[in-house]
């Protein structure tokens, strides 16, 4: 018999169970709702739950974005992680009462990694 060489998403999903981690939960949604992030952030952690978000407001001004060709490049990198976070994450919390097309993306990305999405304001589930 056979045996089908685990994928890389396998390998984490058993090194996460063998290291018995708690939920990790990927925050998503506009960085207009960072206040709303971090309040999140601070009731899942209470929850027992690890999570990652966003890091940046790009909407703020900050000397890292400051240069328009360097924002533009940052914001691409940004993006990347946060999908590397979703990856990562067991399941995705969207925060806020609006999904912008990179929300939308992100959202549309979870599920098709099959990773659970709960929101905020479930009004605004794309599929709702």
């Amino acid at each position: 018999m056979s045996h089908q060489p685990l994928t890389p998403e396998d390998q984490l999903a058993a090194a996460k169970a063998g290291l018995d981690l708690p939920r990790i939960v990927a925050i998503c949604g506009s960085t207009r709702f960072m206040a709303e992030m971090a309040e999140a952030d601070l009731r899942e952690t209470a929850a027992g739950r690890i999570v990652v978000k966003p890091g940046c407001d790009m909407k703020s001004p900050h000397g890292l974005w400051a240069d328009p060709g360097e924002a533009e490049a940052l914001k691409v990198r940004l993006d990347a992680l946060h999908r590397a976070k979703i990856r990562l994450a067991d399941e995705v919390l969207v925060v806020g009462d609006y999904v912008g097309d990179s929300t939308r993306a992100e959202i549309a990305y979870a599920r098709s990694l099959g990773r659970p999405v709960r929101f905020t304001h479930p009004e605004v589930d794309p599929e709702g």
